[in-house]
């Protein structure tokens, strides 16, 4: 996983794999097929990882809002830091992958419609709590958000520092709230 975070699916080569996992040419092979499929199972793991650890932040927030808030200000105080400049496996995969439409991209497609939907719920919760007006589409804030946090890792991958990732929060943060 470490990887394909920090070359892309591309980039990473057979070798480099090898020498990560610790293991033999055959041995990669008996195990997870090829390079593909070893791919498949790193992106969805940590798909699974990252939805399974927000979806129990977003169940244990006092609020729906605040669990949004909390989530984008964390990920802008990332600036300048390692985890910043790696970005966010999901995201990296479905920019380098785009629409070829073979299985790597699909996957990568799919682990961005996962974090939409988790957006999705965070909305319609924050919602029925009276916190983002009920008349406002969910799906569409759904996407706003994703698109958000798209750009945010993408900021940060590139460079952005902290004050320059808090300003973009906190524009992103009020065209969710207003009405």
């Amino acid at each position: 996983m470490q990887v394909f975070w920090a070359r892309g699916y591309d980039s990473a080569s057979t070798r480099d794999l090898l020498e990560a996992m610790r293991l033999s040419r055959s041995s990669l092979y008996q195990a997870f097929g090829n390079k593909e499929q070893l791919f498949l199972e790193a992106l969805r793991r940590y798909r699974a990882s990252l939805l399974g650890r927000l979806e129990r932040r977003l169940a244990a927030a006092p609020s729906a809002l605040g669990f949004l808030e909390g989530l984008f200000r964390e990920t802008a105080g990332e600036a300048g830091g390692e985890r910043a400049a790696l970005g966010c496996l999901i995201f990296n995969s479905a920019s380098e992958l785009g629409q070829r439409g073979d299985a790597p991209s699909q996957e990568a497609q799919q682990s961005v419609a996962a974090i939409t939907a988790l957006f999705r719920l965070a909305v319609a919760r924050a919602q029925a709590e009276g916190d983002i007006a009920p008349e406002r589409d969910a799906e569409a804030l759904a996407g706003y958000l994703t698109m958000g946090m798209a750009g945010l890792r993408t900021l940060l991958k590139s460079g952005a520092d902290a004050e320059q990732a808090r300003q973009a929060v906190e524009l992103l943060l009020d065209g969710l709230r207003r009405p």
